[in-house]
């Protein structure tokens, strides 16, 4: 540990590389991600404070890795409370939900006006009684309908809240003669989410064929 890297100890660039780890936790919105971040800063923080037998340093971020562990337990072990609800026109909670989250939602949906849902089906999740995600969409047109918005707050990005929508109005949508989702709105923000919710990109959209999917 002694070996020096542009002029510092090995040691050092470790305790550099935690407080990074740290400072990065702290700077995610997904409660999940920020624990596991923080557990890994925490964890090497307390090897370099037990290393430099600075104690007091090595014992407080082993006991927090001990936090962490065990609110990371649960949060993926715990069982959560999904509801779906489907509305034909926009209320006043909706209106207030999507202006509270606006500038979050333009990040992904730069083009989406609130209007939109005027004319939209909307589809909620709730979710251990909070309103995780909104989708909306546009009316069956042959078979198909336009995503104009696929929002799920910070805090339940974890892919669970548009899995759940997809699986709780699949039938209800192909009783209605919907076969088949898209949108075509490129975005690099959102093109993760929209791969890992099983959508394939064909041409300039992403597609999700609902008889295809598997629940």
């Amino acid at each position: 540990m002694d070996t020096l890297y542009f002029e510092l100890p090995l040691i050092e660039w470790v305790g550099y590389i935690a407080s990074t780890l740290v400072l990065v936790s702290l700077s995610l919105s997904s409660i999940v991600k920020l624990r596991i971040f923080n557990l890994i800063g925490a964890a090497i923080f307390s090897f370099y404070g037990f290393y430099i037998d600075a104690l007091p340093v090595g014992i407080m971020n082993l006991i927090i890795c001990l936090f962490n562990m065990y609110y990371l337990r649960t949060l993926l072990f715990k069982k959560e409370v999904f509801e779906g609800i489907c509305i034909d026109k926009p209320d006043k909670y909706l209106r207030l939900f999507l202006n509270y989250h606006k500038d979050d939602v333009q990040r992904f949906f730069p083009e989406f006006k609130i209007e939109q849902a005027e004319s939209s089906k909307i589809l909620m999740a709730v979710r251990d009684m909070n309103v995780a995600g909104v989708m909306l969409l546009s009316d069956n047109k042959n078979g198909t309908a336009e995503v104009i918005l696929d929002y799920v707050t910070p805090q339940y990005r974890d892919y669970k809240t548009g899995k759940y929508l997809l699986r709780r109005f699949k039938q209800q949508l192909l009783n209605e003669g919907v076969n088949s989702l898209y949108y075509s709105e490129l975005n690099p923000l959102h093109s993760k989410y929209f791969q890992r919710m099983g959508y394939r990109l064909e041409g300039e959209s992403y597609v999700l064929n609902l008889n295809n999917r598997a629940d």
